[in-house]
């Protein structure tokens, strides 16, 4: 067994996602206990009151502040977990950065592709290690599709299809929070779920080279939130006042892959019937595949010309061993950020990134702003290249 050195957490916000990473770091050290990192809960931080007692009673934090800046002067915490709202991320991170301390931030990493290249270009500078939270590239069935991709096994690719529906945001009764508004969210659905998409497009097949892009606001109004509300879930009141909705709902790409490979990208955030359909289809000349996270544990393969087989996760699959013992018994979304955090963790230890890095946001946020231009000409836009560490290639 590997003796394991003491590695000091914070975690700024104690929300859904912020006591996901907790358990995450916690069930990486079971999981992979290969680690020489034992991750230890050192402080969290919230505004609210009820987040920091739920972070010590529940979560198991020694110690919990109100202000994040004192997480990262706190000399025991050796890496950082950024769980605030987007609009946040950027000074969070920043300041991260200044603090010489690594961090695990949840995407959409910034506001844009502006934001998102200044975090990546200076945590790279300063020689930081970072992961960002694309989940979805650590289910095994995904591991195994990107290697059959990769190693030619369904041909040259000649077309990919994302999508990526979701009810989140269907019932017109939902509040305005702030992930309606551009100041405070950025993008719409583009940031929040097709990001997810484009990353995964690019993991598995390769980068993507230009866009055309359209998008479409269905809800174009919402009811003002009550105080406090802030999930994708806070209703307000029919009756009381109304704001405008300043971000898309819907948006679809037409893409080009460096390959030469083209594409189609779709999401939403308001289609009734699908509540988390994300679906990845790649098609090449020997065969085809396809992904759906409805059946994480699964992938459709056709390979010969009798049509699709479906075949179950099992060892042989990325890192499906470390989590059940065979075939047939199912992983699920914790687990992807266990692996996650195994990956941030393996990061920090060897000083390579292994993790899903603030470069691979940026560049996803780079498909996203080159998306939003698309929908305002209607024109073909090109995506730029980042200069940074990408771990998808």
């Amino acid at each position: 067994m590997t003796t394991r050195t003491p590695l000091g957490v914070g975690l700024i916000s104690v929300g859904w996602m912020g006591r996901l990473h907790a358990r995450s770091y916690l069930a990486a050290g079971q999981h992979y206990p290969d680690l020489t990192y034992a991750p230890r809960l050192v402080v969290a931080a919230d505004p609210d009151a009820g987040g920091r007692e739920y972070a010590t009673d529940v979560l198991g934090f020694d110690r919990t502040v109100a202000d994040y800046s004192e997480v990262l002067a706190d000399p025991e915490v050796d890496v950082v977990s950024i769980c605030s709202p987007n609009f946040l991320h950027h000074e969070i991170a920043l300041a991260a950065i200044e603090a010489g301390k690594p961090f695990w931030i949840e995407k959409p990493m910034g506001r844009g592709a502006v934001e998102s290249r200044e975090i990546a270009e200076r945590a790279e500078s300063a020689g930081l290690v970072t992961s960002v939270g694309f989940n979805y590239r650590h289910v095994p069935a995904v591991a195994r599709a990107r290697e059959l991709v990769r190693s030619g096994a369904i041909g040259t690719i000649t077309n990919v299809r994302v999508s990526f529906l979701a009810d989140y945001s269907a019932d017109p009764a939902g509040a305005l929070t702030w992930r309606f508004l551009t100041a405070r969210a950025g993008s719409g659905v583009l940031g929040d779920l097709l990001s997810h998409g484009a990353d995964l497009a690019q993991y598995v097949v390769g980068r993507i080279t230009s866009v055309n892009g359209l998008t479409a606001t269905f809800i174009p109004e919402r009811p003002l939130p009550a105080a406090g509300a802030a999930s994708h879930f806070s209703k307000g009141s029919e009756d009381g006042p109304r704001g405008a909705v300043e971000n898309e709902d819907y948006a679809a790409l037409l893409a080009r892959f460096e390959g030469g490979a083209v594409g189609v990208l779709e999401s939403s955030r308001v289609a009734i019937g699908p509540r988390a359909e994300y679906v990845l289809e790649v098609y090449g000349t020997k065969g085809s595949l396809r992904w759906d996270f409805q059946r994480l544990n699964e992938l459709q393969i056709a390979d010969d010309p009798s049509g699709y087989r479906t075949v179950m996760a099992g060892p042989e699959f990325g890192d499906f061993s470390r989590f059940q013992p065979g075939v047939g018994t199912s992983m699920g979304f914790d687990d992807l950020k266990a692996i996650e955090a195994s990956l941030f963790l393996r990061s920090v230890a060897t000083g390579t990134q292994l993790a899903p890095s603030a470069a691979d946001a940026w560049a996803a946020a780079e498909i996203v702003s080159a998306a939003l231009r698309s929908a305002e000409t209607g024109g073909w836009v090109e995506v730029p290249e980042v200069d940074g560490e990408t771990t998808f290639g």
